[in-house]
């Protein structure tokens, strides 16, 4: 059964019972608080559990010749009925040791009443009940489901009391008061629907009573009552009701109705003239109407007026979810047949769309035609540029319900251009399947001949303004459309500029070449190799980044002139001593050194070794790195070579594998992986991790291949490892 059959069902039912779920909760609230004021009088005995009829008994019998009844209610009070010595009526609340009046029952609460009437049948008698019973039956059913989606949103039942990722208001409150008033919700709902049925005879409640031989009734030998048996062995805790003897005579005695069977007594003896057992489901009947009351118990009374606000609290934020889900569908000025940029976007809850939709009216307000829709919708695109899409990930590394279907329609509908794409997972460390979606939308993307990959994957962790405005700049810069993150959407963070002093810078012979360049930050400043370093080569608006390698504590960067490149050209020209002052560290902290993996296979190609050359320089003890990097040819390669020789000779690198394109055998780094598959394979087995930087070209070749070995050899995904970050990219 899928996520949406469980979600559409939890919705159908709220919206079809709210009406009458409003009303019995609101006097279940209010009922609540009837037994609480019964308990304030002070009419119950101490110790009571252990008073026996044998101590009670005898006592109101001297006290109070004509009684006729005893009864214990749910608050433990014991009342007697009869007749006063002078003949008057007499009910009364006592003491069981003494016999004391301690209070005369009140008439009950007029409003009380009203509101029961209310609570049971609407006044509407028996078609009220009817309507009542289902609605707490439908109770029951939103119960199951929305414990369903629980399970399903935190990842299995084992996590369901873990941390749930705050999303806004309503919808986090909807998930913790509702995990934590299931049980009583889910009780007040049972016992309800039982209550129910029983009264309109579907569960059946066959009625008993003793059958007494009275031809075997004996008149001694005579005891005191003290002395009986059964008065000795029974506590007035077990007792409902006491019907004492109307008379002297032998035929008259002592009807006991206890909590689970009735029991008559000869009044003369203490014989057990008969006892029956009362059947399971009138047992069932009266621990569910306790239940449902709280009638014996003022802090289950207190638990279940919770239980009831929270349903009327659960009304209200279902509904604003369900509202704002609504609010945020796409709302499309063009129609997807002429539009340039499609935004496709996964969410199972809709919070995701107010993110895509942040995107779709800057290009909109930029003068672009662009579409947004659901994955589910994807289809022919035929004035399609760019494609980019926003996904969460629901339950076990699943698909959204909306976008469930989005791979088979990507085979089915291939786009007739190429489209330059980009992809955005929004997720939570929390759960181990972390983007998982979004990773396998990019594999999927990566394999097609048409799409063509405009920037990495990039994630957002528990819906971070500062990773979002980070892929907004980065996919701004990339698509040269100037799109910001508006401070009354999310707020930024402002990081503060750093100035760099350059320390010393390798010498090329003309454009196309790599060069090395170090730089030292003032002291205090936190990086690590991995972070970024952002320059602005104008002191404008335009941004510049680069893969940063922490080398002797200092930034070190791999830079290929570019002729007339604007952060390239800036970068040579500095000499040693130059003042770097319009720059700042960008944290990457997706593609840091793994802590406790072994082994970390690292992948580049190009500039993209930059980072691993820090890295590999401040390899811990312990951790065995393989470096596969891939160049054109050895000149290209001489730059890196004397510090990666060293790394060898100091065993702080455990493998060099390089390939050159355009001499020798001419390979690629995906060559090398592929004659070392099994390696790799067996370096996930392990829990080791895979690092990619480089170009995106190289990184649709190496993913295509990585597919390939853990369908082959591990029968699992890509996106599986990528999820658990056994597998991460920082691809340009």
């Amino acid at each position: 059964m899928t996520i949406s059959i469980w979600r559409y069902s939890h919705l159908a039912l709220a919206v079809s019972s709210f009406l009458l779920l409003t009303l019995a909760s609101l006097t279940g609230v209010i009922l609540s608080f009837q037994p609480l004021s019964e308990k304030v009088y002070a009419y119950r005995a101490d110790k009571f559990d252990e008073i026996t009829l044998a101590q009670t008994l005898p006592v109101l019998k001297q006290k109070y010749p004509e009684i006729s009844e005893l009864s214990v209610d749910a608050n433990q009070f014991v009342q007697i009925k009869g007749t006063d010595a002078n003949g008057e009526k007499l009910s009364a609340y006592i003491d069981p040791r003494t016999g004391e009046i301690l209070g005369h029952p009140e008439k009950k609460s007029a409003f009380f009443e009203w509101v029961t009437a209310l609570h049971r049948s609407l006044f509407l008698h028996e078609t009220g009940r009817f309507f009542i019973g289902l609605t707490a039956f439908l109770l029951l059913l939103i119960s199951i489901s929305g414990t369903i989606l629980i399970i399903q949103r935190q990842r299995g039942w084992k996590r369901f009391f873990t941390k749930i990722v705050r999303e806004n208001f309503a919808q986090y409150y909807h998930v913790v008061l509702g995990r934590l008033s299931l049980i009583p919700i889910c009780i007040l709902a049972l016992t309800g629907t039982y209550l129910s049925l029983n009264r309109f005879g579907l569960i059946e409640t066959p009625q008993v009573s003793s059958k007494i031989d009275f031809d075997a009734i004996r008149s001694a030998p005579e005891k005191q009552i003290e002395d009986f048996d059964i008065f000795k062995n029974v506590k007035l805790s077990q007792v409902k009701t006491i019907e004492f003897p109307f008379s002297e005579d032998v035929e008259d005695y002592y009807t006991l109705k206890l909590s689970d069977r009735e029991v008559t007594v000869n009044q003369i003896t203490g014989d057990i003239l008969g006892e029956v057992k009362y059947p399971a489901t009138a047992v069932f009947t009266e621990f569910s109407l306790d239940l449902h009351t709280g009638r014996t118990s003022a802090l289950w009374a207190i638990v279940l007026a919770v239980a009831s606000g929270n349903i009327l609290f659960f009304i209200y934020s279902g509904f604003v979810i369900m509202f704002r889900r609504r609010r945020n569908r796409a709302k499309n000025k063009y129609t997807a047949k002429e539009s340039e940029f499609i935004i496709l976007v996964g969410s199972e809850n809709g919070s995701t769309f107010g993110f895509a939709n942040s995107v779709y009216q800057q290009l909109i307000a930029n003068g672009k035609t662009a579409y947004m829709t659901e994955l589910n919708a994807y289809k022919d695109f035929p004035k399609a540029s760019h494609i980019i899409v926003m996904s969460a990930t629901y339950g076990m590394g699943d698909a959204p319900t909306n976008a469930n279907h989005f791979a088979s329609l990507l085979h089915k509908y291939p786009q007739e251009q190429p489209v330059h794409f980009s992809v955005l997972g929004f997720g939570s460390h929390s759960y181990p399947d972390f983007c998982q979606f979004a990773f396998e939308i990019d594999n999927l993307l990566s394999k097609e001949k048409w799409a063509v990959p405009m920037l990495e994957i990039h994630t957002v962790n528990d819906k971070s303004p500062q990773e979002f405005g980070e892929w907004i700049t980065t996919w701004s810069q990339h698509a040269e459309i100037p799109l910001t993150v508006s401070a009354g959407f999310l707020p930024v963070r402002q990081e503060r500029e750093e100035v760099l002093t350059v320390i010393d810078k390798t010498e090329v012979s003309g454009p196309g070449e790599d060069f090395l360049i170090r730089l030292r930050p003032k002291r205090g400043t936190k990086f690590t190799s991995g972070d970024l370093l952002a320059i602005y080569p104008a002191n404008d608006h335009r941004e510049r980044l680069y893969s940063i390698g922490k080398v002797g504590g200092e930034i070190q960067l791999s830079v290929k002139l570019h002729d007339k490149g604007l952060g390239s050209d800036y970068l040579y020209r500095q000499q040693a001593g130059s003042v770097v002052r319009h720059a700042r560290i960008v944290g990457n902290a997706h593609f840091h050194f793994p802590e406790k993996a072994s082994p970390v296979i690292m992948i580049s190609n190009g500039t993209g070794i930059a980072p691993f050359l820090g890295m590999i320089y401040e390899r811990r003890p312990g951790t065995d790195c393989y470096l596969y990097c891939g160049f054109r040819d050895q000149q290209s390669f001489s730059v890196y070579r004397q510090a990666l020789d060293q790394n060898l000779e100091e065993k702080k690198l455990g493998g060099l594998q390089v390939a050159y394109s355009r001499e020798g055998a001419r390979q690629y780094v995906k060559d090398l992986l592929a004659r070392d598959e099994t390696f790799v394979a067996d370096a996930l087995v392990k829990g080791g991790v895979i690092m990619l930087c480089g170009s995106l070209a190289m990184q649709k070749d190496v993913v295509s291949l990585l597919e390939n070995i853990c369908q082959s050899h591990l029968k699992r995904s890509l996106s599986y490892y990528q999820a658990r970050s056994q597998v991460v990219m920082d691809c340009y």
